[in-house]
């Protein structure tokens, strides 16, 4: 299973879009939903949909779709997010208190049980519920909490030094915000998300669109 998500990556960034797609649907009160109605939302091809549904396990009906109850159990188990998982989050400022306070997370079995900076002021207060620790008892903290998650959100300057602290004291999983490409052990998972690059298509996208309709 764990070859075979790697491997359909592209499919696993497509699912929480279906799912979204779904649970509307179970909310209207169907109980069938076809993988053309899914495409179509969200301007693809229905045997892509089909193909990225299929890692799931999940087997549609002819001229039915997809039961909705089912599907949504189907990709919430594939992507392992009918089970609880406790993180930290290091880095409290703008983007790490937002993330803090992003109810979606809660949905997806994420819970952030506490948070670590480095500004005495911040030390000692909470961020939308979640208490924030000093970044000095990180690695005592982390071992304490038995997490094994982390989400990273620190200036480019102090991300690997985080990282090393995070790894030392057992995290085997880090979701990385910054710029920064960390070296981590072979056991431990790093995702990055770079918001740059999304702000970067948008802005090409954008330009495109004024070239269309200056040419139109």
């Amino acid at each position: 299973m764990a070859k075979q998500k790697i491997v359909a990556a592209p499919s696993i960034r497509r699912l929480p879009s279906y799912l979204h797609i779904v649970r509307q649907a179970q909310r209207d009160g169907f109980e069938y939903i076809s993988g053309t109605v899914i495409a179509q939302e969200l301007n693809l091809e229905p045997i892509q949909v089909r193909k990225d549904l299929s890692i799931t396990g999940i087997i549609g009906k002819p001229k039915k779709g997809y039961p909705i109850h089912a599907l949504v159990a189907a990709i919430e188990h594939f992507l392992d997010w009918d089970s609880i998982r406790d993180a930290v989050l290091v880095g409290a400022g703008n983007l790490g208190s937002a993330l803090t306070g992003y109810q979606e997370f809660h949905f997806h079995g994420l819970n952030v049980v506490a948070a670590f900076d480095r500004d005495p002021k911040k030390v000692g207060t909470t961020v939308h519920g979640v208490p924030v620790l000093s970044m000095d008892t990180i690695e005592l903290q982390v071992r304490n909490l038995g997490v094994r998650m982390a989400i990273l959100t620190v200036p480019f300057s102090s991300a690997q030094e985080s990282a090393d602290a995070l790894v030392r004291a057992g995290i085997t999983a880090i979701w990385n915000f910054t710029n920064v490409k960390l070296k981590v052990p072979d056991h431990v998972v790093v995702q990055k998300e770079d918001l740059s690059s999304g702000y970067a298509m948008l802005c090409v996208m954008l330009q495109s669109k004024k070239l269309e309709s200056r040419d139109a």
